[in-house]
């Protein structure tokens, strides 16, 4: 298996800009706020999500009344600590935190925030709950338990002590319906992935940053395009979030170098 590099960085809509991806016009910043509730709860926060729910004319935005259900739930990714076999690092590391908001119709979406200097941002909002519900479904399976998600095939696990556990298909696949032992699990990562961390020749020669879609991978809406939130995010980026709703995959499959 070819797997992408991890720990990215955020792909923040000021980058993008920067870049020439998207016309400065497309950017907004959503207020800042003491707590990530309070950030995803925030009036223009609750403007953009039903502009957000309301796109390609699924309901008028004047119905949307989105709602903030819950709390927020720490959003871990696997770690290439692990993967490059750091002494005592931990599987996966907390990227940004993720909120579950609901539509008048049913619609769901989680929006992602991060720390920054002034306080927890709202920095992108993506179709569906998947953050949220793999938490919760972590939760039961295996309580006390780290949910994470391997980026690179969109598998998300469960781990607790020396054992993980798949919560989707895309980890039964890669683990088998049992799951595996933390070490089989650091093995196959570090086969997969070792050498395609940051600073690898994989990363300089600029294969690693992004997934191509699999033939049968659903669309998920998202504003704007983010892989991990934490580098940029810890380097003081300015963040913004695109009002203009991008397709991304939520199913991913890796790419070839």
């Amino acid at each position: 298996m070819n797997g992408r590099a991890i720990g990215a960085g955020l792909l923040t809509t000021a980058a993008l800009v920067a870049l020439g991806a998207l016309p400065a016009a497309a950017a907004e910043s959503l207020p800042a706020a003491p707590t990530p509730e309070q950030a995803a709860s925030a009036p223009q926060t609750l403007d953009t999500l039903s502009r957000f729910f309301a796109r390609d004319g699924a309901l008028a935005r004047s119905a949307a009344a989105p709602r903030v259900e819950g709390g927020s739930v720490p959003v871990r990714i696997l770690s290439p600590d692990f993967v490059a076999g750091k002494a005592g690092a931990p599987v996966a590391r907390v990227e940004f935190r993720a909120s579950r908001a609901v539509a008048s119709d049913g619609q769901k979406a989680s929006l992602w925030t991060v720390k920054q200097p002034g306080g927890w941002q709202v920095v992108n909002i993506a179709t569906g709950d998947d953050e949220i519900r793999y938490a919760e479904q972590g939760g039961r399976v295996l309580p006390g338990g780290v949910v994470f998600r391997e980026p690179q095939i969109d598998a998300w696990y469960v781990q607790k002590g020396a054992k993980v556990l798949p919560l989707d298909e895309d980890a039964v696949r890669a683990v088998g319906k049992n799951g595996t032992s933390l070490a089989a699990y650091r093995e196959r990562v570090a086969r997969d992935y070792g050498d395609k961390l940051p600073g690898s020749a994989y990363a300089r020669k600029g294969a690693a940053g992004g997934y191509a879609p699999r033939a049968d991978a659903p669309a998920r809406h998202e504003e704007p395009a983010v892989t991990v939130a934490s580098t940029m995010a810890g380097a003081g980026a300015a963040l913004t979030l695109t009002l203009i709703a991008t397709t991304a995959i939520r199913r991913r499959a890796p790419q070839e170098p």
